[in-house]
């Protein structure tokens, strides 16, 4: 047992040490595509290719002053940023990085924790994610921050729905709420993307809207004077905002690639007669390339397309998305009764 436990601490500090440098390093990846896009340098001043950038917005936001309105809520004011990040940071908790590696004679899961809900424990953590939104839209005691959490709130539950909705044929199809589950049943190229294309757009679209990413960044409030729902936040706790949501769309890149593109797996590996330890290896490279790729199209989406309107917003969530997924459950479940 403390074995088992022990483990479990490494694996939980190692994922989340790599989440952390990714995110930092996904801000420099957004800020030198959007560059790319725009025709522009970008950050290319502090270290080679301006790769500690980073590292001295890190040392900048933690010498800013902490500032805090004097009617505000300082509990919630603080606990808001914190309520953020917590949900971004744990979603990842269930996510199989991995099959399993045998290291000094014991054979290790790689995944923090294989529990047989997953996907009901993401749902339900992703639905936690708007209260850190909302809060710190009220404790502030500012109506320009208020509007951005209302925003958000309304954004993320019409989204939510129909997140939820999408992934039910994914399990229809497989049998089981467990993602690693989920993953070993997408074996050669049976990935779900190709047996549930309507459901895997449907998650796609929803994930930017969960994620607050343009086209549906409306909670930001961008085009306005102010900056929506973090408008008096400063320093650290505006950073943990800013590390959420980077957080979330690596998350969120993650959760897409094991319910739609096999996860981890490389098609008819395992049949390629290599040693354990190097296909568990090639298995976690595979599974982080792919989570790349999403990440990168989160940020060239995010350069390319438009803002909605909050009507469009709506209406796509409502109109289109919520009986798209309705339907496509339905359309699922009728293939799968008429070919058992």
């Amino acid at each position: 047992m403390l074995v088992d436990i022990i483990i479990s601490c490494v694996k939980i500090f190692i994922v989340l040490n790599v989440i952390l440098v990714a995110v930092a390093y996904t801000v420099y990846a957004e800020r030198r595509v959007s560059a790319f896009i725009q025709n522009r340098y970008g950050p290319n001043r502090v270290g080679p290719e301006g790769l500690l950038q980073p590292l001295a917005d890190v040392l900048k936001l933690l010498m800013k002053e902490d500032i805090v309105p004097t009617n505000a809520d300082k509990k919630i004011h603080t606990l808001a940023p914190m309520i953020s990040i917590f949900v971004a940071l744990c979603t990842v908790a269930v996510v199989p990085f991995g099959y399993k590696i045998e290291l000094f004679g014991r054979v290790i899961p790689l995944q923090i924790a294989d529990v047989n809900i997953g996907v009901l424990y993401i749902l339900a953590l992703t639905s936690l994610g708007v209260y850190g939104i909302t809060l710190s839209g009220w404790s502030s005691n500012s109506k320009y921050s208020l509007l951005g959490g209302l925003r958000s709130a309304a954004q993320m539950i019409s989204y939510e729905l129909s997140m939820g909705l999408s992934i039910i044929g994914v399990v229809l199809i497989t049998g089981s709420l467990s993602l690693q589950q989920i993953v070993l049943h997408q074996q050669g190229w049976m990935w779900n993307v190709i047996l549930q294309p309507v459901g895997f757009i449907i998650f796609l679209v929803a994930a930017f809207a969960e994620t607050n990413r343009a086209p549906f960044d409306l909670p930001e409030a961008e085009p306005e004077l102010v900056g929506g729902y973090h408008t008096e936040y400063s320093s650290m706790k505006f950073a943990l905002f800013f590390l959420a949501e980077y957080a979330n769309m690596i998350v969120s890149s993650a959760v897409i690639v094991t319910l739609f593109f096999g996860g981890w797996q490389i098609p008819y590996l395992e049949h390629a007669g290599l040693s354990p330890l190097v296909l568990s290896l090639l298995q976690v490279l595979s599974f982080l390339i792919k989570v790349s790729f999403f990440v990168f199209f989160f940020i060239w989406v995010r350069w390319s397309v438009p803002r909605f309107r909050y009507d469009q917003l709506m209406n796509l969530g409502w109109k289109v998305m919520l009986p798209l997924s309705l339907i496509n459950i339905v359309v699922t479940a009728i293939v799968i009764s008429v070919l058992k």
